[in-house]
């Protein structure tokens, strides 16, 4: 576990005269979830379509799995599972059926492909649906299937592209549950997506990519450490108590209209008692308090300059 999954130096890639990749350093470790953020266009899939050894980079030193991928793309190749954007459910079988083909390219032979089938259909609640065609599942059925599929040779690293797109609140959760999962039985899971929220609840570091260029990288709690905005918002009971606080807080942003103020901070429960504790030894009175830190919203802009273009479906 101590060598990374994937190690990346200088990988850059171009279409044409386009540059997608301009100098990529990556590390992923081992047994962790890695997620690569980024708005469309930013380069996310040509990593994954790189890594995953569909399409070769133009400089760069990689390694995946332990493998070099220029000179041993094969021991790469069996040592992943790539679940894509697009499904590769055969609507034509059975869920059972595509599993079967599955284990078949994987050279499992009759009994031990019939073993690893019944297991992933169990593990992703799919038995009941194992003999029914994978044109009537439904989109969260399918996601579970298409990553199933994926784990018929147990690679060690799996890249998920945007798993989740299009996915409804409670399928989107169980699909989570599963690479939680995964990652339990030691499994690498390099995931890229739109939504913030999802990398915010699975991923143990994050990179933010933009036009080509890591352009902001560590643990989620890191990069919102790093943006500014933090703040209380106190409102109170009446003009007199907003008059009072404002004398007590002087760097804080003042709203009559709504009688609140909004002092700048961490919104970490020392400094909220801190502003607390003022108020108090002034005896002015607090009718209501939020309390704002900075998301990966936040960190999003401020990386790129400018907002996600998806949100989670709610």
């Amino acid at each position: 576990m101590d060598r990374p999954a994937i190690s990346v130096a200088g990988l850059r890639k171009s279409f044409g005269d386009k540059v997608v990749l301009d100098g990529i350093d990556l590390t992923v470790a081992a047994g962790t979830i890695f997620s690569l953020l980024g708005p469309n266009g930013a380069g996310k899939t040509t990593i994954v379509r790189i890594l995953s050894t569909l399409i070769t980079p133009d400089a760069g030193e990689v390694f995946v799995a332990g493998h070099d991928l220029a000179g041993q793309p094969g021991a790469v190749r069996a040592a992943i599972g790539v679940t894509g954007q697009f499904s590769a459910v055969d609507n034509l079988l059975t869920g059972e059926e595509n599993l079967l083909l599955m284990a078949d390219l994987h050279h499992l032979g009759r009994g031990g492909g019939r073993r690893r089938v019944a297991e992933l259909l169990e593990r992703f609640d799919l038995t009941d649906a194992a003999r029914k065609r994978a044109a009537i599942y439904s989109g969260g059925m399918r996601r579970r299937l298409d990553l199933a599929m994926t784990l018929v040779g147990n690679p060690s690293l799996i890249f998920l592209d945007e798993p989740t797109t299009g996915l409804d609140p409670r399928s989107r959760r169980t699909m989570w549950q599963v690479i939680r999962g995964l990652v339990a039985d030691g499994v690498t899971i390099f995931l890229t997506t739109q939504y913030l929220d999802e990398a915010d609840e699975l991923a143990d570091r994050i990179a933010v990519l933009d036009r080509g260029r890591i352009v902001a990288a560590g643990t989620p709690e890191e990069l919102k450490r790093r943006v500014p905005g933090g703040h209380i918002r106190l409102r109170f009971p009446g003009m007199p108590e907003l008059e009072s606080a404002a004398r007590v807080l002087p760097t804080a942003s003042r709203d009559d209209e709504s009688l609140s103020l909004q002092v700048p901070g961490e919104g970490n429960v020392r400094s909220l008692r801190a502003v607390l504790d003022r108020l108090d030894q002034a005896a002015v009175q607090v009718e209501e308090l939020s309390i704002h830190t900075p998301d990966l919203d936040d960190v999003f802009f401020a990386a790129t300059g400018h907002a996600t273009e998806e949100k989670a479906p709610r």
